[in-house]
């Protein structure tokens, strides 16, 4: 037992000061991302983050969720500048495979108005990749994971909740204001991709920009890993693990309770379809 709780300790100083001393020192050796992967939050980013590092001429960052346009944006681009490959590991991969690229994965960007002003100030010609889920289950799978940091009332109650605020919302502007306050906290407006897409069209352009579905990712994943590569201008490759990473267990949804998510997000899914004029098959 004390062994272990030594080792374990030992893992956290090196995680919190060793390494990120390193790192710290080296950021002018290192890189910065070529694209991002900005959202949604809850549709299989983190195996997205792991899928990509699988491409021979992909590195991916120290981890993904840095959160830099947002949450850590005061602590600099020095310290963002540190969290990605070095310019060695650049090279090396460059004169094996001819190409490099390295990303950051971080799903909560696409709700979040204001940083992509601050992506397009900062990397103008980037790409970025959206992952957009069924919002019925994307909420489901939001509720569960609140379940685990303090969630007590039942999923019912919370959509209840939430359904009777956004009623009381249709007159509101949509500034950041709106989307840093109501949209944040709001479990069931998170799953409104169509006013939160909006903003990311209006400041790149189309081909700049790859939306795939969270299904398609799931249940055709080498394929749609192609779809991506082709988007980056990478060769194609085909991954070998396919294993979806931070997926939760949880109860089969209340028939009921699912039927009246579907009509709710309905009118918002029809204002997506015909923004993106393409279809996802959600409504049911």
């Amino acid at each position: 037992m004390y062994l272990k709780s030594q080792k374990s300790s030992y893992k956290r100083f090196y995680q919190l000061f060793v390494k990120r001393h390193f790192f710290g020192i080296t950021s002018p050796l290192r890189v910065l991302p070529n694209f991002f992967v900005i959202g949604a939050g809850r549709t299989g980013t983190t195996s997205l983050y792991h899928y990509l590092d699988q491409h021979p001429s992909l590195s991916k960052s120290a981890y993904d969720e840095l959160g830099f346009f947002d949450v850590n944006f005061h602590l600099g681009l020095h310290w963002y500048r540190s969290l990605f490959p070095s310019i060695f590991t650049k090279f090396r991969i460059k004169l094996k495979t001819h190409f490099f690229m390295t990303y950051d994965v971080t799903p909560s960007y696409v709700r979040r108005p204001w940083i992509a002003r601050r992506i397009k100030k900062q990397f103008p010609d980037s790409k970025l990749i959206i992952v957009l889920r069924n919002p019925v289950d994307r909420t489901y799978s939001h509720y569960y994971l609140s379940t685990t940091s303090g969630e007590t009332r039942t999923f019912e109650e919370v959509i209840e909740e939430d359904m009777n605020d956004i009623v009381t919302w249709n007159d509101d502007s949509k500034d950041d204001n709106y989307f840093a306050t109501k949209v944040e906290n709001s479990k069931l407006a998170r799953g409104f991709y169509s006013e939160q897409l909006p903003v990311w069209f209006e400041l790149f352009s189309k081909n700049q920009i790859l939306i795939i579905s969270s299904e398609d990712l799931a249940s055709n994943t080498k394929n749609i890993m192609n779809d991506i590569f082709q988007f980056l201008n990478l060769p194609k490759y085909e991954i070998l693990n396919t294993k979806k990473v931070n997926v939760s267990k949880y109860s089969k949804m209340n028939s009921n309770t699912r039927k009246k998510l579907v009509t709710f997000f309905k009118p918002y899914n029809e204002q997506l379809y015909e923004f993106l004029n393409s279809k996802f098959d959600w409504d049911k």
